[in-house]
């Protein structure tokens, strides 16, 4: 019970969290690309490149320690080129754009939209299904008092005619509606949650380095186990 509430919690967080940050993510890749491109013919460009670049840098690293909790297992940063210590002012300002992850962590801004997007929906969507509907037994009564409203669903499931007439058939419906969203929880969060993990998993990420293994000689060690 508990792995099953830390799992839904975890996939919640991400996926709703999700979508500020890519929308953040997609204005800077976007408007960044676009400045930067248009006017690099007049060098002003460049610079705006580079910000775009070091701001793309800043929320892939968010994103990176973000996706353990969804994955199950860490994941490794890639290598950005790093500033010499001889460079100038110039080299320096321009240094985000001498890596090719850097190219990635904007494409990532874009391509990941979408994904973020349908995933927040999808988890708004359960939550607010779930929520709604197993609560529904404590407000639908006045609900379904109210002159005017009506609803076809209890007709169209065939329930008997004197079910249908009162307000219980209402309630029984829609309470039933949210155990159908609550049964589906964990399953669509799950789903949302790693469309947009996988996303960015191969984007922003590399295989974590393995541990490294001493191949020193030590007499005193080699003698012992002797």
């Amino acid at each position: 019970m508990t792995s099953f509430l830390r799992r839904v919690a975890a996939d919640t967080r991400y996926v709703l969290l999700g979508l500020p940050v890519a929308v953040v993510h997609f204005v800077v890749a976007v408007a960044g690309l676009s400045a930067g491109l248009g006017a690099a013919v007049a060098f002003v460009g460049l610079p705006l490149l580079a910000g775009a670049a070091f701001a793309a840098r800043g929320l892939a690293d968010a994103e990176r320690a973000a996706l353990p909790a969804v994955l199950g297992h860490p994941v490794g940063r890639p290598r950005y080129t790093p500033v010499p210590p001889e460079a100038g002012r110039l080299r320096r300002l321009l240094n985000p754009l001498a890596s090719g992850q850097a190219w990635m962590d904007l494409l990532h801004g874009i391509v990941a939209f979408p994904f973020a997007l349908v995933s927040f929906v999808l988890g708004v969507t359960w939550w607010a299904g779930t929520i709604a509907g197993l609560t529904f037994p404590l407000y639908g009564w006045i609900i379904a008092r109210i002159p005017g409203v009506e609803s076809p669903l209890p007709s169209w499931l065939g329930l008997p005619e004197w079910l249908v007439a009162g307000d219980l058939a209402v309630v029984l419906v829609n309470t039933g509606i949210g155990v159908l969203f609550a049964l589906t929880l964990m399953p669509v969060l799950r789903l949302a949650a790693l469309m947009k993990a996988g996303v960015s998993q191969a984007l922003l990420t590399r295989a974590p380095e393995p541990e490294r293994v001493s191949s020193s000689y030590d007499p005193a060690l080699w003698t012992a186990a002797r």
